[in-house]
């Protein structure tokens, strides 16, 4: 018999906000000293009180328009209570009964084309601190900086079916929000987790089959093979009857490379929510919506194609450039200055794309100073200075955005000199200090040429036209 898999998501986004969604505290806490980035309100502290972030919401409407949401103009706050040491006030401010958005889709590629996902809702959360088990001690250590940091919850409907449109979800999801700028969306930072519902039913059945959820998963590779294992060991009950199938959650084991039982599945009663008394509805007002609208960016297929119309690109620098917002407003910004959107492109998609990855920096990473950038490209195009030179330049750019190229040209000696004299005492030592070479050049070994002719460029240090370059080594060749 062929069994499916039915797949459907809860994604957690941290968004990029300054401060916590509830009092004023730095979100950015990853690297820091335990308990740094704490207060009162952060610690369930008695007496204090939440007060909503506005960045938090705007950057939830703005998400939920990405994602083809309705923006529900009145949404609440929600207590969600469950006991558990990394958790101050023993419950999660949440929204359950009334949340941000709902009924959005989504649109993935998959081997059998184009598929729509459901978004059920997403939601505005705080999320909760960070258990620490030290295995030596013996004891758990708790860091409360990551609690109050502001989290969108992602809630999709089960239309997933495979580990690969899991990934080309969440990729998705990844770009819309990064294009926005709402979320940096890194799995390894911690800023994107995901749990996982999954059942597993016979091919082509209506029915659903027994649901497990498997918790907190950081990485796609981990999602991809939970997923895989979780689908075998479905099958293997439905097929040989190994075990009973419930309904629970389950965590990865990465070093067993399966999937362990943690609970049985928790209901909404068990969590028994109940309307936050401390915060008031969120009404969203037209004006509001208006404002968001004004600022959400141009898809990327949209730009892919506008790139390839208007600024004449290939169907493969277009894709590559508009994988990240970072790299389509770098070489937007490029163009204005050098007015080449191919030099711009081959720029972008080569030397930019090669430091970047050389530096270890994802795209979203890129901080160099564009207009900066499109002045180097102008310079290279005019003749002033040598692409292997440029590049050591672009290198200097990325540590230090402030750097000028013409300047930093000027200083480190890097402008093309075209002083024939100069020129041709370097062609006239190299060439008498190498007469085998001009022999095999003359003999008919082109190689030969591009040999001297290197040497020559090296002296130079690559601030030579190559083609007068060329033209005095073959004249002064020809004469001996």
């Amino acid at each position: 018999m062929k069994y499916e898999a039915v797949i459907g998501l809860e994604v957690h986004v941290e968004l990029a906000t300054d401060t916590k969604i509830f009092c004023s505290c730095s979100a950015h806490s990853f690297g820091a000293e335990p308990n740094t980035h704490i207060c009162p309100v952060c610690l369930g502290m008695p007496g204090t009180f939440p007060v909503l972030n506005k960045k938090v919401v705007d950057y939830a409407i703005k998400a939920g328009m990405m994602l083809g949401c309705n923006i529900n103009r009145i949404s609440t706050f929600d207590r969600k209570s469950y006991f558990y040491p990394d958790l101050p006030n023993d419950y999660q401010i949440t929204q359950y009964f009334s949340p941000i958005a709902t009924d959005g889709v989504v649109e993935i590629d998959t081997v059998c084309g184009k598929k729509r996902i459901r978004i059920q809702q997403i939601h505005m959360e705080e999320d909760a601190g960070k258990l620490i088990h030290d295995i030596k001690e013996g004891m758990s250590h708790i860091d409360f900086n990551r609690a109050g940091v502001p989290l969108l919850e992602i809630v999709s409907s089960p239309d997933l079916s495979s580990a690969d449109e899991v990934e080309a979800y969440l990729d998705r999801l990844k770009t819309l929000l990064r294009y926005a700028r709402v979320a940096k969306c890194e799995m390894a930072h911690g800023t994107m987790r995901c749990d996982v519902n999954i059942s597993v039913h016979p091919a082509g059945s209506n029915t659903l089959g027994v649901r497990t959820e498997i918790k907190n998963m950081n990485s796609i590779e981990a999602i991809k093979r939970a997923i895989e294992y979780e689908t075998a060991r479905h099958i293997d009950i439905f097929e040989n009857a190994t075990a009973e199938l419930c309904q629970e959650t389950r965590r990865w084991d990465e070093a067993s490379g399966k999937t362990v039982s943690m609970r049985t599945k928790e209901t909404a009663g068990d969590y028994r929510y109940a309307p936050d008394p401390n915060l008031a509805p969120l009404v969203i007002d037209e004006e509001w919506i208006r404002e968001i609208q004004s600022t959400l960016p141009e898809f990327p297929e949209v730009k892919r194609e506008r790139y390839m119309h208007e600024y004449e690109l290939s169907a493969y620098d277009a894709e590559q450039l508009t994988k990240s917002i970072s790299l389509c407003e770098c070489f937007e910004d490029a163009v204005s200055v050098c007015y080449s959107p191919k030099d711009a492109a081959n720029w972008m998609t080569g030397e930019v794309m090669s430091l970047l990855n050389a530096k270890q920096k994802t795209h979203d990473e890129l901080a160099i100073n564009a207009k900066k950038l499109g002045e180097l490209i102008l310079l290279v195009m005019d003749g002033k200075v040598g692409r292997a030179n440029a590049k050591i330049i672009l290198d200097a750019m990325f540590e230090d955005a402030t750097i000028d190229p013409a300047t930093y040209a000027k200083e480190n000696g890097f402008l093309i000199s075209n002083d024939i004299e100069k020129i041709g005492a370097v062609v006239k030592a190299v060439v008498d200090a190498d007469a085998k070479s001009v022999a095999d050049y003359k003999s008919g070994k082109e190689k030969a040429l591009m040999f001297l002719f290197g040497k020559c460029m090296k002296e130079l240090k690559g601030n030579c036209n190559p083609q007068l370059l060329r033209t005095i080594l073959c004249d002064y060749i020809a004469k001996t």
